[in-house]
């Protein structure tokens, strides 16, 4: 990619990653007039409003529609300038600079946008793929360990659905693969480009994990993304025990792994918040009418896709999975 062919160049960081990386990026990237803007960090910022912020700036500083939005940081950062970038207008360039295990692994890569809406994780967003993704290793330095191992569970996820070597990552060896985890992704979505069919197995955990995280951000404890996703894959894992055939030596496998992916995380559920994790099901993007569905398996590396879920077996398995991480 050459930035000089661009009329002007932002970029979109948040106040943590900028102190770091933000000059560094600029000089690999040769952009040193690129205009920043930076906001607060968290899922909290992923709003209309916060995009509201990224356009007014873009029309201050005369942007058009060869201008290119450069996004430094991790999923939230990719997603919300994703969105930004594909909406303004009707769509400008955007490159992904992802400095998050998570983000490297996943949330750079697929062109999904978004930002949550009405309490719902990524109610609104387009389908947009970037320019490119630049994957600069070095930022994974100054990452909080807990950071790291949200990004190792969204490497797990690959493992149970595509390959099963990734079910080996831990804090020793996950640098080892994230070009594979990467690449699994690029070949997925290369397939199924807006997720009509097989791209939906890169859901696997997401369906409660979603929910979970959208419930824990109303506590005091709110769950990273890929904390929120492991507590998904066991729910997961254990319907397919349940429905599928699963091999149950598998659950209990993942269930010895999860204190290390929950190390740092505050678990603040308990039976009487079951109702209120599910009505954040209610609003997920992969049901049917009133269907409830998930990516369950039949085996490692046997995704099944559109699995519809009674919901009383979804609440079984919630209860069940509050007992292994209380």
């Amino acid at each position: 990619m050459t930035i000089e062919n661009y009329s002007s160049v932002y970029i979109l960081t948040d106040k943590n990653v900028a102190p770091f990386w933000l000059p560094e990026v600029c000089h690999w990237l040769n952009c040193p007039d690129a205009i920043e803007i930076v906001i607060k960090e968290g899922e909290e910022q992923k709003n209309l409003q916060t995009v509201q912020r990224i356009w007014k700036t873009l029309m201050k500083h005369h942007a058009d529609r060869h201008s290119l939005l450069i996004n430094l940081g991790g999923g939230v950062i990719c997603d919300l300038g994703g969105f930004a970038a594909s909406t303004f207008m009707r769509g400008i360039d955007f490159i992904n600079v992802p400095t998050t295990l998570l983000a490297m692994v996943d949330a750079s890569i697929g062109g999904k946008t978004g930002i949550d809406f009405g309490g719902c994780k990524n109610q609104i967003g387009t389908f947009a793929q970037p320019k490119e993704i630049c994957c600069f290793p070095t930022t994974l330095m100054t990452l909080p360990q807990r950071e790291i191992l949200s990004g190792l569970a969204e490497m797990m996820k690959y493992g149970f659905i595509a390959d099963a070597e990734l079910l080996k990552v831990d804090l020793d060896n996950f640098e080892d693969y994230i070009s594979r985890c990467a690449d699994i992704k690029k070949r997925i979505v290369a397939d199924d480009p807006q997720e009509h069919g097989q791209r939906k197995v890169l859901n696997f955990g997401h369906t409660l994990g979603h929910a979970f995280e959208s419930f824990s951000l109303t506590t005091d404890s709110p769950l990273r993304h890929g904390e929120a996703v492991a507590l998904g894959m066991w729910c997961a894992l254990w319907l397919s025990v349940q429905q599928c055939g699963l091999d149950e030596t598998i659950l209990h496998d993942y269930e010895r792994k999860l204190p290390m992916l929950l190390r740092e995380a505050e678990i603040a559920m308990n039976e009487q918040d079951i109702d209120a994790i599910m009505t954040y099901l209610i609003h997920d993007k992969k049901n049917f009418g009133d269907q409830i569905r998930f990516v369950l398996l039949e085996a490692v590396n046997k995704p099944l896709i559109d699995q519809q879920v009674p919901e009383n077996l979804i609440r079984e398995s919630v209860m069940e999975l509050l007992k292994v991480v209380e």
